[in-house]
């Protein structure tokens, strides 16, 4: 097949991925001060970080519309066989009811569901476009893809709930305790809902040693086509977390990302995951 891969800009996927695999993406909106910006067309992680640095209130996402999503489809239907377009978790956002409503309007474009958020809805946008490719069937990828949601392995360390506590996911006690403790929580998505999987003690750098420990050591079911790291603003850290991974598993493609407006207008600056697909 001869198909286009869209996704919504929340698959957090770089600019050289996105050009490997001509993937478009669309932006979802970001409230600020009441104004309206496009998520990294008019406003950036960085711009969000300072605004808050400065004192400002905590940004908001707002969904794609249905408007817009007829507008990428009417462009990109009639040049393929198939469109296959990769939403952020509908548990997450209204983006997938919007695009879902879109498509009807077009034959040949398919929405998913990808029932995750970030790099891990990126997984799956990935796999749309490395599998179309080889296959002859729309229906045959879309099930693939379906199935292949359920093996998305997504969760992110927090190093500060400041921006959790301005957004009213955390009380002002959990904060006060989190910071005396040193508590640093790992917040993982499982069925297609985010939650709070466990929590570590100490400073961020050791912390980040035994997360990525406990995720890849002595697993028989990881897929290691990929993983991906991702965060807002934790450069620092990358390099070191790319050596821990090493110790425990040895993946073709070790990649960073740095996650958009989204993940950090809800967690803010100091959030960092390890994103990977289990076998089938």
């Amino acid at each position: 097949m001869n198909i286009k891969v869209t996704a919504d800009s929340t698959c957090d996927l770089s600019s050289e991925i996105l050009e490997r695999y001509n993937i478009t993406t669309i932006p979802l909106y970001i409230l600020k001060n009441g104004e309206e910006f496009r998520d990294g067309v008019d406003i950036t992680p960085a711009d969000i970080i300072a605004h808050v640095d400065a004192g400002g209130e905590l940004c908001s996402t707002t969904a794609v519309n249905v408007a817009d999503y007829i507008e990428m489809f009417s462009k990109f239907s009639p040049e393929y066989d198939a469109v296959f377009h990769v939403n952020i978790g509908a548990e997450f956002s209204s983006c997938y009811q919007n695009a879902c409503t879109a498509a009807e309007e077009f034959k040949n474009v398919y929405v998913i569901d990808s029932r995750n958020l970030s790099s891990g809805q990126g997984h799956v946008v990935v796999e749309a476009a490395i599998k179309g490719g080889a296959m002859d069937d729309p229906k045959q990828l879309y099930d693939y893809l379906v199935k292949l949601t359920y093996r998305i392995e997504a969760s992110f360390i927090m190093d500060r709930l400041d921006y959790m506590r301005k957004g009213g996911r955390c009380s002002a006690v959990t904060l006060l305790g989190a910071n005396l403790l040193q508590l640093k929580p790992c917040i993982g998505v499982t069925d297609g809902k985010m939650g709070v999987d466990k929590k570590y003690r100490g400073s961020f750098k050791k912390c980040l040693d035994v997360y990525v420990k406990d995720r890849l050591q002595g697993r028989g079911d990881i897929a290691y086509d990929r993983i991906f790291i991702t965060h807002p603003a934790c450069d620092k850290y990358v390099e070191h977390v790319r050596g821990e991974i090493a110790k425990y598993a040895e993946f073709d493609e070790v990649l960073e990302t740095h996650a958009g407006c989204t993940v950090t207008c809800h967690c803010g600056p100091g959030t960092l995951g390890i994103l990977f697909i289990r076998k089938e």
